[in-house]
């Protein structure tokens, strides 16, 4: 589908939409009953919905319906507000938008609108800094040049400003004839794709003939983008409101559930199980005492004949009773104290980035416990690890390598004097560096030339030109101009071959305006430019240098160029122009078109372009590998680049502990071959203490993805680091979906546009803040400003995240499971009638008030410090395994809230079941032990205290007393002065503290035998901690001063299956 917009021309506007835009979600109409449908989705909703419900049926409420509906209410009145809250951000945001005033042309004059009234087909002035208020096609600009500057760092990240072109055939009008200009542009219907637009457009005579032009991308301003360093430039709007390509990009990412959120939907899911199979078993015996016994005790009143549902109230009361098994405040606890875990990332100093000052941010607050189970990180190469600074290093021109001997071919006098003497192949070659690109030179205030540029590599070689006196001085749409040794040399720009990530290559054609001669030259790389060119000595030649710079860790360019005939170009740009023109599948047809020109080039040379390695980038890899994290280097780069940066970077040990298995080959048969002998040879060094890298290119891993998947897979599983380079964006993510479908946890982490993909698609995705702009960090859960910080993230942050969100999550159920439990004792005592023993204001504040506080003061806990942490990488294990919520440790805080309740109830009844109290007495007697016990049951797994612990822990235990003497104060409640009565009784406290002795005693008893006895890597670490000694590595320990604790230190590493520190291999754990 496509449509017709009628450039200035008023009648033609009521087909399309205004430029209102609107994101907000919800309206003051529809609002309760959106937000409501939103949050009843959720099973656990649904099902406190119905309890509560059921709670209004008298009969067999055994509380008051308050006790549910309360913190029910609460807790959707929270999400509510935040809904709420969002929303109207939102809404203030495109009220802003919406009215900000613009200018457009309206009868050949401009006159001020607001941005919404803004319709197709209207031509839009802008001025230098205003915001582009919809997709707009250029028409014309302030620079005779026909081109302007645009920011896009809203739409893509990308920081660099991007240059933009009027269309040849608008180019040279005069803005009074801009105000009138009219015509028609062709073009497809609204998508989301910043990339691409494929249009035409025709200008109405006395303007032009009728002659059609193709548009481009580079032809149009974007809605969000900023009008940089140009007075002036004007466009037609295509694309309005809601459906310009920005608000079409709009939309929610998919929501990650993590490792520990399945585990937690598990386990609720078998709570739920067995509340189900309780309540069906005392509801059966209820009825049973019910036929049998009720009757027996006249005071109990129960009728000989009952209603027709008489069989549903026990079980639907033992319903009711057994609902907070389930805690209903598990999912908004978990989610403000992972909100928690995103203010300390950003809050962290240690990852600030002084160059660049910034911060690091999550963008995602709900998933910071998956950092700390990473088993494998997927991680971009050229501006990731390295620093993304080109620097044009070395090359090689007719044979001959410049900088060898210098480190810099820049200085290298044999290259200085063949520009002197203007040798013609290295003349050519310079040539080709500075017209073969979209570099833009402008002029400073002081007369400089600054070059603006959309790629660092382009920047590298236009400097380096400019610094062998081939400078590229001035440049338009048609025009280039370069300046060799004070002499201006014009060229005539015929066409731009643009790169595309299929063609991996760029080429223009000029004509040079002093000789006439038409010359096609291409730069890009080797497995583009060589197969293009003559096969002979030169070819193989030019292969080698790519073979021996690639080897150093260099990137590499190649640089051809082709004489053409004046006959043969014409027939080809008429092609040209044809496939431009197209609206169907353009970019097939262009490159088809472009594959017929680029043919028997003649090689130039090789540019080998330096990018170093980011500070930190080593210890930051060999650390993670210390953690058991598995590290993949997925790169568009050469084989050899890749692999020199791998060992720079401490990602390939050195031989003979290191070891290399290439997977490549010339046919398909070739490379299945090559991955069959890279497996065996896998499984047989598997056990030995070796490790193993292997490599693979993208057209060998296409072809294995496509033939032999399940080889590849365990391979992927067996090998510790892989190299994989000429990936492509798609790759990249498919081999991050390879991984999660054997059920590993991926981190990928990247700083391009071209890994957004593969960050969105990893369970982490990490987006580092660099020089390719802000695309990946903006697409990514976090952002960080250099690599280096992605220790401190994975081994701090994750590690504190998971281990107190599983010791939250598990204490919540616990407290949840263990009023139950009391509940159902009771029960015992009161003929299976399913009454509670609690009355409605206990049950409520014992949820919301009692045991919810003290989880929150559990994230600040630390089990060891920030620097033993980081001195001994191998403890990662612990959390990336899951050794702190699995079923095992689920079974342990089970028992334990059973053993408590036992102990509580029984304890309470042999002291105060007696004729002098009464139920409330007795109530009030075991909601006390309960809560100094799990004051304590904290207290001894908390780690390191803090004073907002301590209040949040025993601060809560005495705010318990102050409530319920301040309630028991008011004649008209159930508690009136039973705590007041309580409180009098020494037997009261002698019975507390004997609840909270029986309920510790064991507790401690384990505690103790697993710290001196069983020790895990964890407990000796804290010993060494508590021994007042510094920060220590394994190596600089002194041994004659804590040898008892190496010696435990060793055994509780393999006890663990870390045998002699080596996290790394799988099989030893």
């Amino acid at each position: 589908m496509k449509r017709f917009v009628r450039i200035n021309d008023d009648s033609c506007q009521g087909y399309f939409c205004d430029n209102r835009i609107s994101n907000t979600k919800y309206t003051l109409v529809n609002f309760l009953p959106m937000n409501l449908r939103e949050q009843f989705r959720r099973f656990l909703n649904q099902y406190f919905l119905l309890i509560a419900c059921l709670q209004l049926w008298p009969e067999i409420a055994p509380v008051s319906p308050a006790t549910v509906w309360v913190p029910l209410l609460i807790i959707f009145s929270i999400s509510a507000m935040k809904e709420a809250w969002d929303d109207y951000f939102r809404y203030l945001a495109d009220k802003k938008a919406n009215e900000r005033e613009v200018q457009v042309v309206k009868d050949g004059i401009l006159k001020q609108i607001k941005a919404q009234e803004i319709r197709v087909g209207d031509i839009v002035w802008l001025q230098e800094n205003n915001e582009v208020p919809c997709d707009l096609v250029l028409l014309g600009t302030s620079n005779p040049q026909g081109i302007c500057y645009v920011e896009t760092s809203a739409l893509d990240g990308e920081t660099d400003l991007k240059i933009k072109t009027v269309p040849p055939i608008c180019l040279g009008l005069s803005s009074e004839l801009l105000r009138k200009i009219r015509g028609v542009i062709e073009c497809p219907n609204p998508d989301n794709n910043i990339l691409r637009f494929v249009a035409n457009i025709r200008l109405d005579p006395p303007f032009i003939e009728s002659d059609v032009q193709p548009l481009t991308i580079n032809n149009t301003l974007l809605k969000s983008s900023y009008l940089r360093i140009t007075n002036w430039a004007c466009g037609v709007a295509v694309y309005t409101g809601n459906e310009t390509i920005l608000g079409m990009s709009r939309g929610s990412p998919e929501p990650k559930l993590t490792a520990l959120d399945a585990i937690i939907d598990k386990l609720t899911a078998a709570i739920f199980v067995l509340q189900i199979f309780v309540v069906v078993i005392l509801g059966f015996a209820g009825n049973i005492w019910n036929d049998t016994q009720a009757q027996k005790h006249w005071y109990l009143m129960y009728p000989k004949e009952g209603l027709w549902y008489k069989l549903l109230v026990i079980p639907l009361r033992f319903e009711l009773l057994c609902s907070i098994m389930i805690p209903i405040s598990l999912k908004v606890t978990l989610d403000l104290v992972k909100s928690a875990y995103a203010r300390f990332i950003e809050w962290d100093e240690e990852m600030f980035d002084q160059e660049t000052n910034t911060s690091a941010h999550a963008t995602n607050s709900a998933i910071s416990e998956d950092l700390g189970q990473v088993e494998y990180v997927l991680t971009d190469k050229t501006g990731t690890l390295t620093e993304n600074k080109m620097t044009f290093r070395k090359c090689f021109i007719n044979g001959t390598y410049y900088g060898n001997q210098s480190g810099d071919a820049l200085k290298d006098v044999e290259l200085l004097n063949a520009v002197r003497t203007s040798d013609p192949y290295v003349i050519r070659f310079l040539t080709a560096m500075a017209l073969c690109n979209t570099v833009m030179p402008i002029k400073s205030g002081n007369r400089e030339i600054v070059y603006k540029a959309q790629s660092k590599d382009e920047e590298a070689l236009v400097h380096a030109a400019a610094h062998l006196h081939m400078a590229l001085i001035s440049k338009n749409c048609s025009i280039a101009v370069l300046n060799f040794w004070d002499n201006n040399i014009q060229y005539e720009i015929l066409d731009v071959l643009e790169f595309t990530s299929d063609r991996k290559k760029m080429s223009v054609v000029v004509k040079n305006c002093r000789t006439a001669e038409i010359m096609l030259l291409s730069k890009g790389a080797d497995e583009a430019i060589l197969p293009s060119s003559f096969s002979g000595p030169k070819s193989r030649a030019c292969a080698d240098a790519v073979e021996h710079y690639s080897h150093h860790g260099f990137r590499t360019l190649c640089i051809a160029y082709r004489v053409l005939q004046e006959e043969e170009y014409k027939s080809w740009s008429q092609m040209y122009k044809e496939a431009s023109c197209s609206l169907v599948d353009r970019e097939r047809e262009v490159a088809e078109v472009c594959r017929r020109l680029e043919r028997d080039l003649e090689i130039l040379g090789v540019a080998a372009i330096e990018d170093r390695l980011q500070d930190g980038v080593p210890k930051t890899l060999s650390t993670l590998r210390k953690a058991g994290i598995k590290i993949w280097m997925l790169t568009g780069d050469k084989q050899n680049t890749a692999v020199q940066i791998a060992r720079l970077s401490n990602l390939i040990a050195p031989e003979p502990k290191g070891e290399i298995l290439y997977i490549n080959g010339k046919t398909d048969d070739d490379v299945v071959l090559s991955l069959d002998r890279a497996l065996r040879i896998m499984r047989i060094t598997a056990r030995e203490n070796k490790e193993m890298t292997f490599v693979v290119d993208g057209r060998a891993l296409e072809i294995i993805l496509e033939k032999n998947k399940d080889t590849f897979t365990e391979l992927a599983t067996l090998s510790e680091t892989a190299i994989c380079c000429r990936m492509t964006p798609s790759q990249k993510a498919q081999l991050v979906g390879l991984l999660k479908s054997c059920h590993f946890r991926t981190l990928a982490i990247g700083d391009g546009g071209n890994d957004v993909r593969m960050i969105q698609q990893a369970h982490v995705g990490i987006g580092i803040s660099g020089r390719e702009g802000l695309q990946a960090a903006r697409a990514a859960d976090y952002s960080i400003g250099k690599f280096k910080f992605l220790e401190r993230l994975i081994l701090v942050h994750g590690r504190y995240s998971y281990n107190r969100t599983a010791f939250i999550a598990q204490y919540i159920v616990y407290k949840s499971l263990l009023i139950s439990f009391i509940q159902i004792l009771f029960s015992g005592s009161s003929g299976l009638s399913g009454t509670s023993l609690l009355n409605s204001f206990s049950l409520m504040a014992y949820n919301v008030l009692y045991t919810s506080i003290p989880a929150f003061g559990s994230v600040l806990d630390k089990d060891l410090s920030e620097d033993t942490v980081m001195h001994h990488p191998h403890i990662f294990y612990f959390s990336q395994a899951g050794r702190f919520l699995n079923p095992s440790t689920f079974a342990e805080w089970f028992g334990r809230s059973l053993y408590h309740a036992l102990v509580t109830y029984v304890i309470a009844v042999c002291c105060y079941c007696d004729k002098t109290c009464d139920m409330e007495e007795l109530a009030m007697v075991a909601l006390s032990g309960c809560i100094l016990l799990q004051a304590f049951v904290i207290t001894l797994d908390t780690n390191d205290f803090t004073m907002i612990q301590i209040l949040a822990i025993w601060g809560n235990f005495v705010a318990f007393y102050v409530i319920n003497l301040a309630i028991g104060l008011i004649p008209s409640t159930e508690m009136y002065m039973i705590i007041h009565r309580l409180c009098k009784q020494p037997s009261y406290w002698m019975t507390i503290l004997l609840m909270v002795a029986a309920g510790t005693g064991p507790l401690l008893a384990i505690k103790y035998f697993r710290y001196i006895y069983r020790p895990s890597t964890i407990h000796v670490l804290q010993k060494m901690e508590r021994s007042h000694c510094e920060p220590f590595t394994v190596t600089n320990i002194e041994p004659q001063q804590y040898q008892p604790l190496l010696c435990d230190l060793q055994v509780a590493i393999e006890s663990t299956g870390l045998s002699s520190f080596d996290p790394h291999n799988k099989l030893q754990r």
